[in-house]
């Protein structure tokens, strides 16, 4: 039995894990899908700063107060950001980490400056007029109404890393969404096939 936590993207919630989670405990294991401070079901608690950090710290605490050991940790989108400040604060809590066509970020990387173009207008196009928070656009509401604003400190602030980020753990997986037009994860997904066929082989990498 395997702990999987997934950590969802920008503007949504671990709701959108829901089906992962039956599935995966038909197979007898567990899934965890917190939400993210300031999105879903705590999207009240938007009122403060909320960042990167306090995002890395939501599921550092679940880690934790779960007590969870070899968990298979898995972002999707913005939740790479998260994913890799987690693995450098508690890599020894962690199996494996699973990036799902999200980011993989470096120490001084934000989700702004690896959107590319496109995202950053859409972030700057959909903004509140709180100044605080980046909406989500309207392709996204119609899929689902339960989408909401993204703390925008969340988006901007670099990722502090000391202790290896996402190189602390030895097993790492990709899968990314081939037909994702615009995809700001493009240019990570060549350096990790890159090194999936050299001979280091961290990396185990997939076309979804």
């Amino acid at each position: 039995m395997t702990d999987f936590v997934f950590v969802h993207g920008g503007c949504h919630g671990g709701l959108g894990f829901a089906d992962m989670e039956r599935r995966l405990a038909v197979a007898g294991h567990t899934a965890w899908r917190p939400m993210l401070t300031g999105l879903g079901e705590r999207a009240h608690l938007a009122v403060a700063p909320v960042n990167l950090d306090t995002h890395v710290e939501d599921i550092v605490q679940v880690l934790r107060y779960e007590d969870l050991h070899d968990v298979v940790l898995c972002g999707h989108s913005y939740g790479g950001m998260v994913v890799a400040g987690v693995a450098d604060r508690c890599a020894e809590r962690l199996k494996a980490l699973v990036f799902l066509d999200a980011y993989v970020p470096k120490h001084g990387d934000s989700c702004w400056s690896l959107a590319g173009d496109f995202y950053r207008q859409m972030f700057i196009d959909e903004m509140g007029a709180d100044g605080r928070s980046t909406g989500p656009p309207a392709f996204m509401k119609a899929r689902d109404l339960r989408f909401a604003a993204q703390p925008l400190a969340s988006l901007t602030q670099a990722l502090n890393q000391r202790n290896g980020g996402v190189e602390a753990v030895g097993r790492r997986g990709m899968a990314w969404a081939s037909r994702h037009e615009h995809s700001p994860f493009a240019k990570t997904t060549s350096a990790c096939a890159r090194i999936r066929t050299g001979k280091r082989r961290q990396w185990t990498a997939a076309p979804i």
